[in-house]
């Protein structure tokens, strides 16, 4: 994790960006997020939302299946390829990184590759720390990450991009949901402090009493808690750890990072490897970027406002109003807010960047990669998100990132 430069910068205040969350990231209340949306037109809506609160927006990483995906989603159907810049963008492109963003992936390669017939996109969904590590190395053509870079992996980034080096681009938003399966158990509620102890083993039966307390109205079973985390370095697991130690310091002793500290508890790799073993395992809990979500029950959390907090899009949303940038020169990285108080502000969010060489890029796939990245970054790219599970940058800071985009070389 690093620390920033320029630190309580809001979108509005600034044009120079380089990410990190503090390690104690203190609480930012968040006056006046009352956010109302129709599901028929959530990214509307939720550009909306944070234009009021003035801020940005969300999404997760991860290693899911390793096999290069050129294409399928069903969530893409009603975008427009007519309006996607080819450029005269042709051969190959190799990418990897997150598999929380994986199912945008998916409809965003499906799309451009039906308008761009000359281009071929292969994106791994091999986890943030794999693409991170191949995109250093010179293997990729761009990096999928759901934590922003480090110092060190900037400094080495310099190797590979001549006169230049590597950047954040924040393309995706999402929550993490926490998923679990307990049978007759349809809605459930957890503070930080319970999943802190859930996840370090300290509780392992779904009947304990701190469960309980605050799920007065449930049946709770004589069942051992399965925990799941991931395998993989993945930048869910750094925001999720993010979240607990913000959130319930002193249940959770560990630092926050890519890779899982805790003992106890079980592993499977990438997003739609935590998942599935919530589906299959009664008693399982694990977390996973929404989009995975799909007949799996989500927890409820807890927060400082009055209610808990569902995971939707609306309500990830309204917490991504208090994210703020800081940074220099054209890294777009932002800082997430972990302990929101507003009603209706879901806490456990992230941001899926895609990460670049601001110069330095490779003459023969440059065209391809400016091509591609401006269509996800298009009002027609961000547009899909909603329905494939995720949430659209806010217009203030996409605008960056197409600008961004264009001057890459």
């Amino acid at each position: 994790m690093r620390t920033a430069r320029r630190s309580g910068t809001s979108v509005a205040q600034t044009s120079d960006f380089r990410l990190r969350t503090p390690p104690n990231s203190g609480r930012r209340h968040l006056e006046g997020t009352q956010v109302k949306l129709q599901r028929k037109n959530r990214r509307a809506l939720a550009l909306g939302a944070l234009a009021v609160s003035g801020a940005l927006a969300l999404t997760a990483c991860g290693s899911d299946d390793t096999s290069g995906n050129s294409a399928s989603s069903d969530s893409s159907a009603s975008a427009q390829t007519g309006n996607i810049q080819c450029d005269d963008a042709k051969g190959q492109l190799q990418a990897s990184g997150s598999s929380a963003q994986k199912n945008a992936i998916d409809a965003w390669v499906k799309n451009y590759t039906a308008a761009c017939k000359d281009v071929q996109i292969n994106y791994r969904p091999d986890g943030s720390g794999a693409g991170i590590t191949a995109f250093l190395q010179g293997q990729t053509s761009f990096a999928g990450s759901d934590s922003a870079l480090k110092p060190e992996e900037i400094e080495d980034s310099k190797k590979i991009c001549t006169d230049g080096q590597a950047i954040d681009l924040p393309m995706v938003g999402g929550p993490i949901a926490i998923g679990y399966n307990v049978p007759g158990v349809d809605e459930l509620v957890l503070d930080a402090a319970t999943i802190s102890e859930i996840f370090d083993s300290k509780i392992t039966n779904w009947n304990d009493k701190k469960i309980a307390k605050l799920n007065p109205d449930a049946k709770l079973p004589d069942l051992k808690i399965q925990a799941f985390h991931r395998s993989d370095e993945s930048g869910t697991t750094d925001n999720f750890t993010k979240y607990l130690k913000a959130a319930a310091p002193k249940a959770w002793p560990y630092e926050p990072g890519k890779s899982w500290e805790a003992k106890g508890g079980q592993s499977a790799q990438g997003s739609s490897g935590v998942a599935q073993q919530v589906k299959q395992t009664e008693g399982a809990i694990s977390y996973f970027e929404l989009s995975y979500a799909k007949d799996i029950n989500t927890v409820d959390v807890k927060t400082e406002a009055a209610e808990p907090v569902k995971a939707t899009i609306e309500n990830a949303t309204a917490a991504i109003g208090a994210a703020k940038v800081v940074g220099t020169g054209k890294d777009l990285a932002l800082e997430l807010d972990y302990t929101p108080e507003a009603e209706g502000a879901y806490p456990l969010v992230l941001v899926t960047y895609e990460i670049a060489c601001d110069k330095g890029n490779k003459a023969d796939t440059l065209p391809a990669t400016k091509s591609f990245l401006n269509y996800m970054a298009s009002e027609d790219g961000q547009g899909l998100l909603a329905d494939a599970g995720y949430a659209p940058m806010p217009e203030e800071i996409i605008t960056k990132v197409r600008d961004t985009i264009s001057s890459l070389s």
